[in-house]
């Protein structure tokens, strides 16, 4: 009952649009972190957080697709899409945090 597919007549696909942006979020998250992964050896220790941080926000993201897509699909049906702001904020704190704690590892006094 939960889980049955929702049938809509979307002819944009706006819920897969969605999905496969945040899918683009996610590899970029991933991508970084093996990024960081690389710096490892040259910043040091500094470097697990950056990991920690990019390499979670990638599960996070993987592990809310399927309630992403359920809602968008059900707003899509019933008219009523509403924008994920959590997420988004979430995203950017994040990308903003770990752009900033790079900036200090690489520039910073070493």
């Amino acid at each position: 009952m939960k889980d049955e597919p929702i049938e809509i007549a979307d002819a944009g696909l706006q819920p897969e649009r969605t999905i496969f942006a945040w899918n683009r979020t996610m590899v970029s998250f991933l991508v970084v972190s093996a990024v960081f992964l690389r710096w490892l050896p040259h910043y040091g220790i500094g470097m697990i957080l950056l990991i920690s941080v990019s390499s979670s926000m990638a599960l996070g993201i993987l592990l809310s697709q399927r309630a992403r897509y359920r809602r968008m699909a059900l707003g899509v049906k019933h008219e009523k899409v509403q924008a994920d702001v959590v997420a988004v904020l979430m995203t950017t704190l994040a990308l903003c945090a770990l752009g900033g704690y790079a900036l200090f590892l690489v520039l910073g006094p070493n």
